[in-house]
């Protein structure tokens, strides 16, 4: 018997009962469909994550003090960084083309009656090149003739909170009683790598946060960045031995621990797509289950129908004939319902993206390996049904009551 023909016995015998046929396809419906939204879900927040951290700095390095554990409790580092690391480093290091402190300081920003909860940076020129800051109106302060200088550049968040209805160039801030002029606004940047407001920031030369604010001569970090892509492991290591260098380290632990862009991904995506794992997983046990489903309505079919078996083998069909036949059924049943399933998880992903504004992104992969897992579905689960049908004793199938 042709496959064709096979597959019209098949979907007139689905047709015969509508109802029961509507609630198998319904499992493989559910089970795809939640598949297809928990995989772009992940997907879409590592894709998110990944743009959002390359947009602050595609080659960017941190610095910072090591840690390690000590009874059972997590220690610092005792050595510190100072400026003159990160004199070191933008004098010697060749894979490297920007560097800067980082000194950060909390408090609030006044303008009047108006204020601000927002942190004050330290930095040096440098650190708008390394974060992907641009100046959109005034000046960037200089790293030599603005060292200890009271002035500052404001990102847009600050600007609408402190300036609401001027220019606030050439304006004052008072932060925790020390004025600030304002000399320059940066460009509009938008949420950063963990949600924050990359807009709501004030940065200030770091020597006047050191003295004038912190009263330290440690420096907190260290950004960098290296020449290009695919030189931040020789950038690292450059920075390691020029660090090791200046305190004479012999010790096997690393005095400090240098993060990479790619290593930062790693670390912020690996939560993210271990939950949209574990999501994922639970999704295709209700794929499992609509399977299950679909092998309990094949046995329940095969026991109806054993008349119907005995007189097609009977009148000359062959037992594969008839095992493929509620073959054809099963994957009939399990491809509608992944079909069906891929389009509502597709416009699923579609209707959370626009209406939650989350993170959604559908691969190509994704709905070809759930159509590929609807077929082997059907297969699986149809198999053994079918198998039994095939093997039905004609008389004993006709003599069935």
């Amino acid at each position: 018997m042709s496959p064709l023909t096979l597959a019209k016995i098949a979907i007139r015998a689905l047709l015969r009962n509508r109802m029961r046929t509507f609630l198998s396809v319904l499992g493989i419906v559910i089970g795809v469909a939640a598949v297809i939204t928990m995989v772009a879900m992940g997907e879409g927040s590592r894709i998110s994550i990944k743009e959002q951290m390359t947009s602050m700095g595609s080659n960017a390095i941190i610095i910072m003090p090591n840690r390690d554990r000590r009874g059972g409790v997590q220690m610092e580092s005792t050595e510190s960084l100072e400026e003159a690391d990160v004199i070191a480093i933008r004098e010697n290091a060749t894979y490297i083309n920007g560097v800067s402190p980082m000194m950060t300081v909390s408090g609030q920003a006044i303008v009047g009656n108006n204020n601000s909860p927002t942190a004050l940076s330290g930095v040096s020129s440098d650190y708008l090149k390394i974060r992907n800051y641009e100046i959109e109106d005034g000046v960037l302060f200089d790293d030599v003739t603005d060292r200890m200088a009271k002035v500052c550049v404001i990102g847009q968040t600050v600007v609408k909170n402190l300036f609401p209805e001027g220019d606030p160039i050439g304006k004052t801030i008072r932060y925790k009683n020390i004025p600030l002029k304002v000399i320059g606004t940066l460009k509009a940047k938008g949420s950063g790598d963990f949600g924050q407001d990359n807009d709501d920031v004030i940065f200030t030369p770091y020597q006047t946060v050191m003295r004038r604010f912190a009263a330290t001569t440690n420096i907190r970090q260290i950004y960098a960045n290296s020449i290009g892509e695919g030189y931040a492991e020789k950038a690292t290591e450059e920075i390691m031995g020029i660090l090791k260098e200046r305190r004479n380290w012999t010790k096997p632990t690393d005095p400090f621990r240098v993060f990479t862009q790619e290593e930062m991904i790693q670390m912020v995506t690996s939560t993210s797509d271990m939950i949209a794992f574990v999501l994922t997983i639970i999704a295709g046990i209700s794929l499992f289950v609509g399977g299950i489903g679909i092998m309990n309505i094949m046995y329940v079919s095969v026991t109806e129908r054993t008349k119907e078996i005995g007189l097609r083998m009977a009148i000359g069909a062959r037992g594969r004939d008839i095992m493929f036949q509620f073959l054809f059924e099963s994957v009939i049943i399990s491809l509608l319902g992944g079909i069906i399933g891929i389009t509502l998880g597709i416009t699923a992903s579609e209707i959370v993206k626009n209406v939650f504004n989350m993170p959604m992104s559908v691969s190509f992969t994704s709905v070809i390996v759930s159509f590929a897992v609807c077929f082997a579905t059907g297969v699986f689960f149809g198999w053994y049904p079918a198998r039994k049908a095939s093997r039905l004793d004609p008389i004993e199938a006709l003599r069935f009551e």
